[in-house]
């Protein structure tokens, strides 16, 4: 596994490659990014963002979605991947933020997995990117990037590996962290076809090493 300052030179030189991480779920507050990263499971952000375009200017607040019924708020989100069970959970989490936290959505990791289909990635993702809390959510991008990198071990867990870098990475640094490693897995170290060849990591990347001497 990396050391500190080995990890600091590699997340130096993949902020160097995307100096523009950032979050690429389109919202324009916090209830709406909880609504949008909720949709993101198992779902893209380029198919996310086409189905909010149009959500968000029929849906603006909680109370919006409780004023419709399910088949209906079904019917607007239908094209991404398990969408009944994502709307029922945007209603119950609706019912919640106005019931159980005066219309706002809440700040902490605690409170924000309490909500019907926010698990722990979901409330990271809420925190930093929605409040600037230091928190790094682990989707596949970072946990796959991670492990080629060797920032982590194989067979961690999720969690092993939100903390491990939590552990390994300075705190003021969780979130621009969280982004870059997301930028490096989805465009550059991707699951089926990474660019190994042009990776400036390639000489620390054993998942790399492996595939070049396979190709030789």
């Amino acid at each position: 596994m990396l050391n500190k300052l080995q990890i600091k030179e590699v997340l130096s030189t993949i902020g160097e490659m995307f100096p523009d991480a950032h979050c690429e779920l389109n919202h324009k507050n916090p209830f709406e990014l909880v609504i949008a990263v909720a949709l993101s499971a198992q779902c893209t952000d380029v198919l996310v963002n086409k189905v909010t375009k149009s959500l968000f200017e029929k849906y603006q607040i909680p109370q919006d979605y409780l004023n419709v019924s399910l088949e209906e708020l079904q019917n607007d989100i239908r094209s991404i991947g398990l969408f009944r069970n994502k709307a029922k959970n945007i209603q119950k989490l609706s019912e919640m933020i106005l019931n159980d936290f005066d219309g706002e959505v809440p700040k902490t990791r605690e409170e924000l997995v309490s909500l019907p289909g926010v698990g722990r990635k979901t409330a990271n993702v809420v925190m930093s990117v929605a409040f600037n809390i230091p928190a790094i959510a682990v989707d596949t991008h970072v946990e796959r990037v991670s492990k080629r990198l060797a920032i982590c071990r194989w067979k961690d867990s999720v969690l092993e590996v939100e903390e491990t870098l939590m552990n390994k990475v300075p705190k003021v640094e969780w979130g621009v962290t969280h982004h870059r490693l997301i930028f490096f897995g989805r465009y550059h170290c991707k699951a089926q076809r990474p660019q190994c060849e042009t990776c400036p990591l390639l000489s620390i990347c054993r998942e790399g090493k492996k595939r070049m001497k396979a190709k030789k």
